[in-house]
């Protein structure tokens, strides 16, 4: 497949056009000045996602983020969206690729598809079924993803574990995470694209203790990354969002924002949440990251157009109060224990509202 610049280094000039940059980026980068003290953050770049837009025709939601002003693209690979397991996979790929161009978008690839594996279980199978046969096709639908990621130029490739299956014991369950990430690493290395995992309410792998967890599980390979969603720091983390940005910092490779309450694992437009924007995009800024920050209401695909209408506005107007704050020096790595307590979360498939894994 053709090449495609990669969007994951500073913005400078046009805020949508992505910079190309070499393989293996991080997405993280202090920004400091040539006597070597810190700069001003770069500015944030803002997607949304298409699990958020599943009515649209894939080029359709293109030209509308675009025309918007978004600077890129949270695209899930779905039945509707550059279907990952449909043929000619190379070939449509290279079209997508060569759209984002023209629209000036970057893009990250997302897997948090519904049914696009099995249409009578959601999120199934996953990186922890029982039969490894199952787990396998989890393991090739990433690593397709990694495929296609590597040629649209993505800055990450996201994914999550899964659900314990019922009958299965967390020390299995975690067992079977390492060891079906361990080809999707590997293949993320060779093509310089992180895999960036996320917390996900409900999941084996729920908070960022999970994480640091499996970090230490797998020997701290330098292509596993972090999806950080802000309203889940907001819905379960024990520590403040903008404090969960700043300990996940040197991980960061991919981040998902909308609004939530405490405690609920409901994904809300702007505004209908607790969420207090300003001070964790300064957090974010102040880490030197330099993906996107995508938009995450899968659940609102009934009035897609609208509401990527109005979180852009929004999230501008937050990114511009947060560059008033006073901001704090972004602390080195505090890694949290896998003993550290959070609040009770429940099922995600329970809730009326989720992320990519609703």
């Amino acid at each position: 497949m053709s090449p495609h610049p990669n969007p994951d280094q500073a913005v400078t000039g046009d805020s949508r056009a992505p910079a190309r940059s070499g393989s293996g980026s991080t997405g993280v980068s202090a920004a400091r000045d040539e006597s070597g003290g810190r700069r001003a953050p770069a500015p944030l770049r803002f997607g949304y996602g298409t699990n958020g837009l599943a009515d649209l025709r894939l080029d359709d939601a293109l030209g509308l983020l675009a025309d918007l002003g978004y600077d890129g693209v949270g695209l899930t690979l779905d039945h509707m969206h550059l279907d990952p397991l449909a043929p000619d996979l190379a070939a449509r790929t290279r079209r997508v690729a060569q759209r984002l161009d023209r629209l000036g978008l970057g893009v990250t690839v997302e897997t948090g598809a519904r049914y696009v594996l099995d249409p009578r279980r959601k999120h199934g199978p996953s990186l922890l079924d029982p039969g490894p046969d199952d787990r396998a096709r989890r393991v090739d639908l990433l690593l397709r993803a990694v495929s296609v990621a590597a040629d649209l130029g993505a800055h990450a490739v996201h994914c999550f574990s899964g659900t314990v299956p019922d009958g299965t014991d967390e020390d299995t369950a975690w067992k079977r995470l390492a060891e079906t990430l361990t080809p999707v690493l590997e293949a993320s290395a060779t093509a310089g694209v992180p895999l960036a995992v996320e917390p996900e309410p409900g999941h084996l792998l729920a908070t960022l203790a999970d994480f640091h967890h499996l970090r230490r599980t797998l020997g701290d390979p330098e292509p596993l990354g972090l999806t950080l969603d802000l309203g889940h720091c907001q819905c379960l983390e024990p520590l403040p969002p903008a404090d969960c940005v700043r300990e996940a910092a040197p991980w960061l490779r991919h981040v998902q924002i909308e609004d939530m309450r405490r405690g609920v694992h409901e994904h809300l437009p702007f505004g209908d949440g607790e969420m207090d924007f300003p001070p964790v995009l300064a957090a974010l800024a102040a880490t030197g990251y330099q993906g996107l920050t995508v938009v995450e209401l899968p659940r609102h695909s009934h009035a897609g157009p609208h509401f990527a209408a109005q979180s852009l506005p929004f999230l501008r107007r937050a990114a511009r109060s947060a560059a008033a704050l006073p901001g704090p020096a972004v602390p080195g790595p505090s890694v949290p224990g896998p003993s550290v307590p959070v609040p009770p979360h429940g099922d995600p498939s329970a809730t009326p509202e989720g992320s990519t894994t609703a």
